[in-house]
């Protein structure tokens, strides 16, 4: 059994002069936007801290031009729009931002409380919750001749704005999620779309396999492979290979869509002392962490992708029942007469 030691609550004065909020979220993605406004909703002092430039997470850095099709009340939304609808719920009831700033080092005060240092600043907080999804995403890159030297002039690994591929011969790479949502999003606007795939097996929704295979205008390759890229100051030719026969293809392309995966990385959290499985943050029912001996870390909470626990389903709205909970757990734990459950927005003044 784990073992929990009484909250310390820390005085008044002393939280006014350390400038003490009652929560700071770790992540600006949308689990943690929605956690700032159900904070702001239970009248909790509220802090984010992202390491990117802007709020949105994901969905404004790797894919604001895809649609997301599994977010309660929306049959699909751009992810941009997502973003920028979930940034504004966020806000509302102001909470102090704190953008470009990584959260270096987590430590417990002798008050119970816990300061987060970042490159910029000392922030000190009643409680956490870190949501930051599966941490920095890079992409996996290709080491084909040529990849390199036409990245940013043609070779993508990220699309910010579906329109430059307006009219284009697209070359796609992958066999992913990602490779066949872009597929499916640049067919109505491109001239023609390729995907070649390295084997003949996918990881990607069946929807999407069966929209791909018997539904589309997209020319598949299976167990074919990028070779080179060739061009003159721009992408031009892409040549392909069957990687069972080294038979090659040559294809006349204007841009090459790269998605082979992303690798992630935890960063410092990897140095909090939280007891991790991989690179997510075992929680409880509470959605409260452990230290590495598997004792529960008072104040400190995990949601979204970055929590895990038995039959976990890694959704942004799940995600967002997640913070929720963490929430109302904080709110408990920073002032145990407040009720668990502050009762449904519709019955609300807000």
């Amino acid at each position: 059994m784990t073992a929990v030691s009484e909250p310390k609550i820390a005085p008044l004065e002393d939280a006014v002069e350390r400038d003490l909020y009652d929560v700071t979220i770790i992540g600006g993605g949308p689990v943690g936007l929605f956690g700032a406004f159900y904070a702001g909703m239970r009248q909790m002092r509220t802090k984010i801290i992202d390491s990117l430039p802007e709020l949105g997470g994901q969905l404004m850095a790797l894919y604001p031009e895809k649609y997301v099709y599994d977010m309660p009340g929306f049959p699909k939304v751009l992810a941009r729009d997502l973003a920028l609808n979930m940034i504004e719920q966020g806000l509302r009831f102001n909470p102090t931002v704190c953008l470009s700033e990584m959260a270096l080092k987590m430590e417990h005060a002798p008050d119970g409380t816990i300061v987060i240092t970042t490159q910029k600043a000392t922030h000190h907080t009643r409680t956490l919750i870190i949501a930051t999804g599966a941490g920095a995403f890079s992409p996996k890159k290709l080491d084909a001749p040529g990849v390199a030297e036409f990245e940013g002039r043609g070779v993508f690994y990220f699309v910010r704005n579906k329109a430059q591929f307006a009219g284009k011969r697209i070359l796609i790479v992958g066999g992913g999620d990602s490779a066949l949502d872009w597929a499916m999003n640049l067919e109505p606007i491109a001239e023609s779309i390729t995907l070649i795939h390295r084997r003949d097996k996918f990881r990607c929704h069946e929807e999407s396999l069966d929209w791909l295979m018997n539904r589309s205008q997209v020319t598949t390759y299976l167990w074919h492979e990028l070779g080179r890229v060739e061009g003159n100051g721009c992408v031009e030719r892409a040549v392909i290979f069957d990687n069972r026969t080294k038979e090659e293809k040559l294809l006349e392309v204007d841009a090459i869509l790269l998605n082979i995966g992303f690798s992630a990385d935890l960063g410092p959290i990897k140095e909090w002392g939280v007891r991790l499985e991989g690179n997510s943050i075992p929680v409880n029912r509470l959605m409260q962490a452990e230290d590495r001996n598997g004792n529960i870390m008072q104040g400190v909470y995990a949601a979204g992708d970055i929590s895990t626990y038995e039959g976990k389903i890694k959704l942004i709205a799940t995600g967002v029942g997640e913070i929720c909970t963490a929430v109302c757990h904080a709110k408990t734990q920073i002032d145990p007469t407040a009720k668990l459950f502050p009762g449904h927005s519709s019955n609300l003044s807000l």
